[in-house]
């Protein structure tokens, strides 16, 4: 009879397995993860969770306006630093909205506790009009002020999209749809993610809009009677 040392090495045990462990043994599953970035991979898990309930509340309380990853709208790094932006009017055709994550730069200065995302509203309209647009940022001590659209022309966009954390105003939709996955959505020409729910409409007005935004795209933005100014007051 062979003694132990003549028995071939068990395959399960040799060097070339070195991820082998005797059977029972759980520890290297079991161990705990990390304690560096726990907390933070569970503040943006939460984050990501609450995009899809943004659009409904939005959508329950009659308000709605104005990218998102992957989307038509921001694929730049937001600034973090947030501006107003109010019309008395705003018309539009080919209306969509859902919730969208915005990103800042690495290590930006205005990132805060928030890990550098945002948690916002992206809507899209695929043809807009806005009657006396007022933008401002707040830079500390002053406002940057921008205003147009306040005589006869109007302000004209074509594929607006904007991505708010708050928005205001009397809202009226047409042939309105409430619950689209975002990803189908057609209207404006934009998807959001797969799973997230939206919203979109046949056209859009709101009287007295009034939103806090972080980011503005558009295809063609017409602003006649174009002012830049800085004033110790905002829009």
């Amino acid at each position: 009879m062979a003694s132990s040392s003549d028995l071939p090495p068990s395959a399960d045990h040799t060097p070339d397995h070195p991820h082998s462990a005797a059977a029972g043994d759980t520890s290297a599953a079991a161990a705990p993860p990390a304690a560096g970035g726990t907390e933070r991979r569970g503040r943006v898990r939460l984050r990501r969770a609450a995009v899809m309930a943004v659009p409904a509340a939005l959508a329950a309380a009659g308000l709605a306006i104005l990218t998102a990853e992957g989307a038509l709208g921001v694929q730049f790094a937001i600034s973090g630093m947030p501006f107003t932006v109010t019309a008395t009017e705003l018309n539009g055709t080919g209306f969509e909205q859902f919730g969208s994550l915005d990103n800042m730069a690495e290590d930006s200065p205005n990132a805060g506790d928030t890990g550098g995302q945002v948690l916002v509203v992206t809507s899209a309209i695929k043809n807009a009009t806005l009657t006396k647009l007022c933008q401002s940022v707040d830079l500390g001590g002053t406002n940057l002020l921008i205003t147009a659209g306040g005589g006869a022309k109007k302000v004209q966009a074509t594929d607006l999209t904007t991505d708010s954390t708050e928005l205001s105003g009397d809202a009226a939709f047409n042939k309105i749809e409430i619950g689209n996955d975002a990803s189908t959505l057609t209207k404006a020409g934009v998807q959001g993610p797969k799973g997230v729910f939206s919203q979109q409409a046949d056209t859009v007005h709101i009287a007295n809009l009034r939103q806090t935004n972080y980011a503005t795209t558009a295809g063609v933005f017409k602003l006649p009677g174009l002012r830049l100014r800085f004033s110790d007051t905002g829009c």
